[in-house]
């Protein structure tokens, strides 16, 4: 089955049934030294207070379909496929990890990007891992943080994407991914993996909590979720400011997981300031009303 969607004069692909011949029929890929990140103004330069989506109430008037994703006619992977395509861009956390020893004293060296992933809290600096049940054993990944408690978050960065998708594959237990990509290891300082030295940016981690779920389909692994605080952080030469509190979006040029098997690039930004109360009530006569309000409420 051809499962498509059309996005200008192309298809962005649901299955990888005829992906080859699909790709070569598009342009050829512009690397970042090309194609400078674009900084344009946001969409509703002046949207005032109370406006909503300013486009002729197009928006307002939408209708949806509601689901029950627990329905007995639904099938899981039909829940899959759609929070991955709503739940846009998703930053990937590709994860260094180590098994623990076996009886032989050997350990396996794992390494695996997740779309499940997200940044929670910087004091201390706090990331979330989530693993999804599947079929058979549980992730490498998530058995590893189980029973060694360490881990290396890497970023991902437009050149790697190939290499960070490769090690994706299925590969037999025992079978390194960092052979399968060809990515270069460097030493970590507080914890066993290594960082991915192409990365960008990379967080060394420790497991401060695990939650396991009860698969919802039996003949499932068990979904779960991990919770890592940083140790150290490595950041390119080059690539922050002089007090390595900000990285340049033009060195980092990070990728974001979509829907099926589609990744996104950053080609263009705008920026909106965060706003406060104090300094914005003074300019709206709806906020002024709201402060009105609220004050008789408590009167």
């Amino acid at each position: 089955m051809d499962s498509s969607i059309t996005t200008g004069a192309y298809k962005i692909v649901q299955d990888v049934g005829n992906f080859t011949e699909t790709e070569s029929t598009r342009p050829d890929f512009n690397h970042h030294s090309d194609t400078p990140i674009k900084v344009t103004k946001s969409p509703y330069p002046n949207w005032q207070y109370g406006q909503g989506v300013p486009d002729d109430n197009k928006s307002a008037r939408n209708t949806h379909h509601e689901i029950d994703p627990y329905a007995a006619t639904r099938e899981t992977v039909s829940n899959y496929r759609l929070l991955i395509s709503a739940i846009a861009p998703r930053p990937i956390g590709f994860v260094s990890t180590v098994s623990a020893p076996d009886e032989n004293g050997r350990t396996v060296e794992n390494l695996a990007p997740f779309s499940y992933f997200q940044l929670i809290e910087h004091d201390p600096p706090t990331f979330v891992l989530g693993f999804s049940g599947r079929p058979g054993r549980e992730k490498d990944t998530f058995r590893n943080l189980k029973q060694t408690g360490e881990c290396v978050i890497n970023t991902v960065s437009e050149g790697m994407i190939e290499a960070v998708n490769a090690t994706s594959i299925d590969a037999p237990y025992g079978v390194s991914e960092w052979e399968i990509s060809g990515l270069t290891k460097a030493a970590s300082s507080t914890v066993a993996p290594a960082q991915v030295r192409e990365s960008v940016f990379s967080v060394e981690g420790k497991v401060v909590d695990v939650k396991e779920f009860a698969p919802h389909v039996p003949g499932m692994s068990g979904a779960g979720v991990v919770l890592i605080q940083a140790t150290r952080f490595w950041v390119k030469e080059g690539a922050a400011n002089e007090e390595l509190s900000h990285i340049e979006l033009e060195e980092l040029r990070p990728v974001a997981q979509l829907g099926g098997i589609a990744y996104g690039r950053i080609t263009s930004v705008f920026e909106r300031p965060r706003t406060r109360w104090a300094e914005e009530v003074g300019k709206s006569e709806l906020l002024q009303e709201l402060e009105r309000r609220q004050k008789d409420q408590k009167s």
